[in-house]
């Protein structure tokens, strides 16, 4: 089969499109906005990559087009794919019909952590030895691609996305995966532009929760009263509790305040040890999103202090507090931070792992739900953690965030040039700082220019990897 993938570089539908390399499809794809490292993977897998949307891109027999849902009418490109006649699909329902036939689907849900809990999940199957497939919103650091397809008896990890799923079909992503174990890590108001309010994002959880069979199982974060209210509208299968509540079936217990090492304790009929994890990973919110992880992983039969040790071994997903470089013994740390949320967690996990430097928060408010400006009375709080905070004022933001950085006085400066903004950072950062930089975009690779601006301040010491 020829196809065809519109709206290629996003997360999930590169990763959809290695998945129909690897059965053996012919493979290309058109996007606007091509950066690493999913345009890296894909050149490797051997795909056609087109720059720009353009009706030129479908000539050829084409077998099925898969449509990104980013894409909408106006398009020149779905223009001309809707003109043409051609065979059209979503690539959730493509996942559906030609990968998750006979698996059993473990599929990972919530407003936050879904990539690195799925991350989590693999790991710990494959460390199992079950040889899992996985479909997931980044690229997992231990496996080195976003998606494959594993074992054919084995299970399919799919990170399980609330967003809608084509401009044709509305419904949220995951309501098209029919998963025999659903995580649900938690729920905040998000996707500002699709949904009008928290209650209809409930909604579409509980339409997740309706394809879930009796005999599978819900994995349910306790402390989200936003679940606890999806629950509420009507279960069918077991549920087991997760997080630090004493009921919860699963429970965390904190050694270190930077959860670097913390324990498990799970509840259970069964002869089991509880588990003790010390890993390389900081931050309360990745220790639950571990404790999910080992929830499901024992779920699939993975013997909990196994899966414990294993945890030892797991490398953040790219763009997940990943440190890109080191000059001069300052860090330049990437996160996907894209919600006041998750950028308070990465913070705050940060700011109880380094004791002696400074942590520099570098901040660009991409995701749409930022871009409009829906949850901007909590971004002051959100950097609470940090010492100071770069924000840059992108294209296409419809508020003005000078208020904003005016709350927060001489700890935060504002800017709407990325040099500009990378000069000011590197004039600030000293020895044993941190410089986070926080975003869901490329950033117009300020990454590497905050380490270029690094190394040429400080010539004799270059750039080192973690």
């Amino acid at each position: 089969m020829r196809l065809h993938v519109i709206g290629i570089c996003g997360t999930f539908m590169g990763s959809l499109a290695l998945l129909a390399r690897e059965l053996g499809h012919e493979v290309s794809g058109s996007d606007a906005n091509v950066y690493p490292p999913m345009s890296t993977q894909l050149a490797e897998a051997g795909i056609t990559l087109m720059e720009g949307y353009r009706a030129d891109n479908l000539q050829g027999p084409l077998d099925l087009v898969v449509v990104g849902n980013a894409l909408s009418r106006g398009n020149p490109e779905v223009e001309a794919l809707l003109d043409s006649g051609l065979r059209y699909t979503s690539g959730a329902q493509w996942l559906a019909e030609y990968v998750l036939p006979g698996r059993r689907v473990i599929a990972v849900a919530g407003t936050h952590g879904k990539t690195t809990t799925a991350s989590l999940l693999a790991w710990l199957l494959e460390s199992a030895g079950l040889e899992p497939g996985f479909l997931i919103g980044g690229v997992p650091r231990n496996f080195g691609v976003s998606a494959r397809l594993g074992g054919a008896a084995a299970p399919f990890v799919v990170e399980a996305d609330e967003y809608d799923t084509a401009f044709f079909d509305k419904r949220s992503k995951f309501v098209h995966y029919r998963p025999t174990i659903a995580v649900m890590n938690n729920l905040e108001f998000d996707h500002a532009d699709i949904f009008p309010d928290l209650a209809a994002i409930e909604r579409q959880f509980h339409h997740l929760v309706r394809t879930v069979p009796g005999k599978g199982h819900l994995l349910v974060a306790d402390q989200q009263p936003a679940l606890d209210r999806v629950l509420a509208m009507g279960s069918w299968s077991p549920v087991t509790r997760f997080g630090s509540e004493a009921g919860s079936q699963w429970q965390l217990r904190l050694e270190h305040a930077d959860a670097s090492r913390f324990q498990v304790l799970y509840s259970r009929e069964q002869d089991e040890e509880d588990g003790v994890v010390e890993w390389s990973l900081t931050g309360e919110h990745n220790a639950r999103n571990a404790l999910a992880a080992l929830a499901a992983a024992r779920l699939c039969g993975v013997n909990l202090p196994r899966a414990c040790a294993a945890l030892a071994r797991f490398q953040t997903p790219r763009r997940r507090q990943e440190v890109r470089g080191e000059v001069n013994g300052i860090q330049v740390i990437d996160d996907f931070a894209h919600h006041p949320t998750a950028i308070a967690a990465t913070l705050q996990g940060l700011r109880a792992a380094t004791p002696r430097g400074r942590l520099l928060a570098v901040i660009e408010p991409r995701s749409n739900t930022m871009r409009l400006g829906a949850l901007r009375e909590r971004l002051n709080d959100s950097v609470a953690d940090a010492d100071h905070s770069f924000w840059f004022q992108p294209a296409g933001v419809e508020w003005s965030m000078d208020s904003l950085v005016e709350a927060q006085g001489s700890r935060a400066s504002l800017y709407r040039d990325i040099d500009a903004l990378v000069q000011a950072v590197v004039a600030q950062a000293s020895p044993l700082d941190r410089i986070v930089v926080m975003s869901n975009g490329g950033f117009d690779g300020v990454h590497e220019r905050l380490l270029a601006a690094l190394t040429a301040a400080n010539p004799a010491t270059g750039v080192s990897d973690e």
